[in-house]
């Protein structure tokens, strides 16, 4: 049987790895090409493991010692530079799937590259498809892409509906109620609000549950990544306003829940181990192992849900009233939502301010249809000058 070959967007990340670590074990995949922005380090070490025929560095800067270390180590892997190599890797014909693991915008053209060339694209980057939305979703149709989400809750979601064999959502979603998004609430759930104002990058970054990359988990402090979840559940299931919700259920061991009109609910549980919705994706519609741990539960003993404290959680509402309002309202709520956890991590901001920045820049972004890559584009632009020019004139620490 021949391989299927693996395009990996962002291979020097958690989601990167963890794809990696799901490869390792399995005879079903090789690795066409990683690419990382700058880590050089380990993007060395992925390509003496498992010489793929291309490695991407996005920045150039460390390109001349980086090309010199592959001849070093005798890696027959070609080097690419720069973002369009992105999509080169996305949409070269040899390769059968894309993981979109690149955090924030950044992945946006390479993982609508990956659509356009009827790729499966095993979608981790949230963010992508916040921005385009149904642009997105459209394209995906229009090529015959299968799109499967890996975010642990859209994954969930996603084996708990009823799928066609190509991974589109049928015509039966109209027996589903509801969708439920579960959220872990982060390391600030009991948190008194007083100390909000307080929490440091390094608090922010120190999740119960999930290993995973700065930003995210700073997403998931906020709950901005449930307000990002919400919009892209919108979009990849086709689902109205009033069928999403969101519960807080720290455990982390049901991922989502689906409710039908008979009264059934579906409930996907798991370990929080992202090799879990990775390998789901890759071998759908069958299944391969992995080294996570089996679900006891009878040891967990208890699982706990409480609705969520939109005052607690203002992020959470702003993704709310984003997905609500439509057309470019997500894509400047993301932008915002960058240069507001940038500034946060570089200790420009407070924790407490990142929502209050993200809130005025909806307020002054006007909101209009989403009808292009373009327009998409430019409002992006637009939302992240008016955020870092808010950040130095009135929220920038001494």
């Amino acid at each position: 049987m021949t391989s299927k070959q693996v395009s990996i967007l962002g291979s020097t990340g958690s989601i990167g790895e963890s794809t990696l670590d799901v490869i390792r074990n399995s005879s079903e995949f090789e690795v066409f090409a990683v690419s990382a922005h700058r880590n050089t380090k380990l993007l060395l070490e992925q390509c003496k493991e498992f010489n793929p025929s291309f490695a991407v560095l996005v920045d150039d800067s460390c390109v001349n010692d980086f090309s010199q270390q592959l001849i070093n180590a005798n890696c027959d892997t070609e080097l690419r530079i720069g973002p369009a190599a992105l999509e080169e890797i996305a949409s070269a014909e040899a390769v059968d799937v894309v993981m979109a693991a690149i955090v924030g915008a950044a992945g946006l053209s390479a993982s609508l590259a990956a659509v356009m060339s009827g790729k499966r694209l095993l979608l981790a980057n949230k963010e992508a498809l916040v921005m385009s939305g149904d642009l997105f979703m459209q394209t995906a149709s229009q090529s015959g892409a299968e799109v499967i989400p890996i975010d642990s809750e859209h994954n969930a979601v996603f084996q708990c509906l009823p799928i066609s064999s190509r991974g589109v959502v049928n015509s039966q979603l109209d027996n589903v109620s509801k969708v439920v998004l579960t959220a872990s609430g982060g390391p600030f759930l009991n948190a008194p609000l007083a100390d909000f104002v307080g929490f440091t990058p390094d608090q922010a970054c120190k999740h119960p549950k999930w290993k995973m990359g700065r930003k995210i988990s700073v997403d998931s402090a906020t709950m901005m990544n449930k307000g990002l979840e919400f919009i892209e559940a919108r979009q990849l299931f086709r689902l109205a306003i009033h069928q999403i919700e969101v519960l807080i259920h720290p455990e982390s061991i049901v991922h989502s829940l689906v409710y039908y009109r008979d009264g059934s609910v579906l409930a996907q549980m798991a370990n929080p181990d992202m090799q879990v919705p990775i390998a789901h994706g890759l071998a759908y519609p069958g299944r391969i192992d992995t080294k996570a741990k089996m679900l006891d539960l009878a040891k967990i003993a208890e699982l706990s849900f409480r609705q969520p404290d939109l005052n607690r959680f203002p992020c959470l509402r702003l993704g709310i009233e984003a997905a609500t309002t439509g057309g470019t309202a997500p894509t400047a709520l993301n932008a915002a939502n960058e240069i507001a956890v940038a500034a946060f991590l570089n200790e420009k901001i407070k924790f407490s301010e990142i929502s209050l920045i993200i809130e005025e820049v909806m307020s002054k972004i006007p909101c209009e249809e989403a009808a292009s890559l373009a327009i998409i584009q430019d409002i992006d632009e637009r939302a992240r000058c008016l955020s870092k020019d808010m950040i130095l004139k009135e929220f920038q620490q001494s």
